[in-house]
């Protein structure tokens, strides 16, 4: 049965989400294991290591713009957390692509990342 995420945990992953709508690609790696798993939202699969994830971005920021806000957070069974959260996807020029509900997935170990999934379901 999901469980609620602590306060402070949530302040986190909110930060997360700030830092990654900024663009502050530094302030995210920082909570990313160095062998993390971060799915690849725009080609499909994973990207391995904080190398391949600031490559990923810098590719995607290149392209995209994307904004994700924190709807809800819940602790799942063997403490993966589930973030349901609205997604809105924009070209360059600002046309929206994507408006739509997502649900993210992460493995922490301790305060740090180590995998990321998106959950399409």
């Amino acid at each position: 049965m999901p469980q609620s995420v602590p306060e402070e945990q949530r302040q986190d992953i909110e930060g997360l989400y700030a830092a990654f709508n900024q663009q502050d690609i530094d302030a995210v790696l920082e909570r990313v294991a160095p062998d993390v798993v971060w799915a690849n939202g725009m080609e499909g699969g994973h990207v391995f290591g904080s190398d391949a994830l600031r490559a990923y971005w810098a590719r995607q920021f290149g392209q995209l713009r994307s904004t994700v806000e924190p709807k809800e957070m819940t602790v799942e069974t063997g403490g993966r957390i589930r973030v349901v959260v609205h997604q809105i996807v924009r070209s360059l020029d600002g046309q929206v692509l994507t408006d739509r509900e997502v649900m993210h997935l992460f493995t922490f170990d301790g305060d740090t990342i180590t995998q990321f999934d998106i959950d399409n379901r």
